[in-house]
């Protein structure tokens, strides 16, 4: 009892911390399986036992006998599960040649690429060979995130690496399942007839059960045949059935059954998707914590000695070094990108969950199986996992800025808020050269704002996933302008940190603008003027005008006239190079000369030029 609550305690605050330190977190949940495991066993512990002992002597420890192969089987076919439900047919059309290119011609060179270099470093068979280079393909959102979250790049840096990660998770997942099935068919007797009938049969029946079930949940959760409170324990119950069924059909078609699952329910109608992708996050995080620990303390010294040898830093070398860029140029050929982002693009490729634990998986049923060169796989995966995310996440920052990818001045602009107003005024900024992101989570705005030619990304702002998306690193100025002076004020208070490193502003209540003191007036989108003000001037003129000023006496001037003036309302000072929003300006020490001063509303250029004679 002792040991089980230890492995979920430890795995949560890895998590945490991992959260804290902003790393991935399967550098500590493996750093701390290892030391609860093998590392206490040879250093620590008098009598040599581990600290934590998945199994002993074959019948003993945590999972005895077979316990732990059928926990790890079930636990990853979850994970991968969750993983194809992320797979969209309409993200790959959308993410770009470069991208494209990334997860099918980048993931051939890597495929064989490392598994030439481990046929001959290491002496293994082809088909180990081949099977290591498969899981290595694999990248993973949840460790390039938490490594780009504080580096500002460019957005075609962080957009490549984000969707490289996200989508070659299920694919490579699905070719290091091929792979492997396509081994044990052979049953060590090469590719027979007998093997290439076998495999038929895994692929028919993994694709089979898979699609077939997966449009049978669709279909009883659109039509309520399900209770709310039961859809979430339904659907991982249904999960297990297809993996579990297809296994006893087909034997190893499970985890391909449950990949099809997932991409099939992801790009379906499923009504309830969002609902059931936050439940499979939060079961694989709790998993993955209890997985990576148990996986890891139960390597043997042995198994990490087999390491301890020239070739491992060779194989890791060559990998890193030679056939990740080699497969980030041939996938950039031809493309917008600079000869310094496809460097950095190239030095960052640190390995995730789904390789270390699909490797633990095959590692130990090739072991059962008797292949030579299985004990192998395990380690040689651990190693490029630990290797690559211990290389990216001390060295991602400094090699950005050693090669000229680091953005010195973080000033895109993050809109709150994606109402008419906002997507004028956002298209008003973009025309200025400005990068301007628009989030809402109402659908209508944000598909207009996408018709429009604005980014904008359905969001719901209570959801925490904004400091998630690597794509806002560059974001440097957070102006909140919803209907909502509750969601405008969690905007800044959440969020200032993070996105308005330059500047975080909102519109003000009517109440604010008659009783709020100067200190908090500094946060004003406009000093006078609330959302309904901002409505009915978008209503009325639904234009922004550009009126040039030469000195001091005239800026004051047509500031007065539009004080007086209903319906319209002073957004921004253009000088040179910068644009300020009017009390921004204000408090800079910019001389009020020779600038642009654009207001919404109606012109009120006859009015302005009297004024500015008396």
């Amino acid at each position: 009892m002792l040991e089980l609550a230890g492995i979920i305690i430890l795995g949560i605050l890895a998590q945490w911390f991992a959260w804290k330190f902003k790393i991935p977190a399967i550098l500590p949940l493996i750093l701390i399986g290892l030391l609860v495991g093998p590392i206490a066993a040879t250093y620590l512990s008098e009598d040599g036992s581990k600290w934590i002992e998945p199994i002993w002597n074959g019948e003993k420890g945590l999972f005895p006998g077979e316990s732990l192969y059928y926990f790890v089987s079930l636990a990853i076919s979850i994970i991968l599960f969750e993983g194809g439900l992320t797979l969209k047919r309409s993200e790959i059309k959308n993410v770009g040649p470069v991208i494209t290119k990334l997860i099918t011609l980048g993931s051939a060179i890597t495929f064989f690429g490392a598994g030439i270099v481990a046929r001959y470093f290491f002496d293994l068979g082809w088909d180990l060979s081949f099977l290591f280079a498969g899981l290595i393909i694999v990248t993973g959102p949840t460790v390039i995130t938490p490594i780009l979250r504080n580096i500002p790049l460019k957005k075609d840096i962080s957009t490549v690496l984000k969707w490289e990660g996200i989508l070659i998770d299920p694919i490579g997942a699905l070719v290091a399942v091929l792979v492997f099935e396509f081994i044990s068919v052979g049953g060590g007797s090469g590719f027979t007839k007998t093997a290439l009938m076998e495999f038929g049969k895994i692929l028919l029946f993994g694709a089979t059960f898979g699609f077939t079930f997966a449009h049978a949940l669709a279909y009883a959760v659109n039509k309520k045949l399900i209770p709310h409170y039961l859809l979430n324990v339904v659907s991982l119950s249904t999960v297990l059935l297809v993996f579990v069924l297809s296994d006893m059909f087909a034997h190893e078609s499970g985890l391909l059954a449950v990949v099809v699952m997932g991409m099939v329910l992801g790009n379906g109608k499923l009504k309830n998707l969002k609902e059931l992708l936050y439940f499979k996050e939060s079961l694989s995080v709790l998993l993955i914590s209890i997985l990576f620990i148990l996986l890891a303390a139960n390597i043997k010294m042995e198994d990490l000695l087999l390491l301890y040898t020239w070739k491992t830093a060779a194989l890791f070398a060559l990998v890193v070094f030679i056939i990740r860029p080699l497969a980030v140029f041939a996938s950039t050929f031809n493309s917008k990108l600079k000869l310094n982002e496809k460097i950095f693009i190239s030095w960052v490729g640190p390995r995730g969950i789904v390789a270390a634990g699909i490797a633990s998986l095959f590692g130990s049923k090739l072991l059962k199986q008797g292949v030579e060169g299985a004990e192998y796989i395990t380690p040689l995966v651990f190693m490029i996992v630990l290797g690559t995310v211990l290389l990216n996440a001390t060295t991602a920052r400094m090699f950005a800025k050693m090669i000229g990818v680091f953005l010195k001045k973080s000033d895109a602009i993050l809109f709150v808020g994606a109402s008419n107003p906002s997507r004028l005024i956002a298209n008003y900024l973009k025309d200025k050269g400005k990068r301007v992101i628009l989030i809402d989570s109402n659908k209508n705005f944000i598909e207009q704002a996408s018709k429009d030619g604005l980014e904008a990304l359905n969001v719901d702002i209570y959801d925490g996933d904004l400091t998630d998306n690597i794509e806002l690193n560059d974001v440097g100025y957070l102006i909140a302008l919803t209907g909502s002076d509750m969601v405008n004020k969690y905007a800044l208070n959440s969020f200032s940190d993070v996105f308005g490193e330059h500047g975080a502003y909102k519109l003000a209540s009517s109440k604010e603008i008659k009783e709020a003191t100067a200190n908090e007036r500094k946060n004003f989108f406009t000093p006078n003027d609330d959302y309904i003000n901002l409505s009915e001037a978008y209503r009325e003129n639904p234009a922004i005008i550009e009126v040039e000023i030469d000195n001091e006496t005239e800026y004051n001037a047509i500031l007065d006239v539009l004080s007086k003036e209903e319906k319209s309302i002073p957004l921004f000072v253009e000088k040179g190079q910068g644009i300020f929003l009017v009390p921004e300006f204000d408090k800079t020490e910019e001389t009020k000369e020779n600038l642009i001063l654009s207001y919404l509303g109606k012109n009120i250029g006859d009015v302005y030029k009297s004024s500015s004679k008396v």
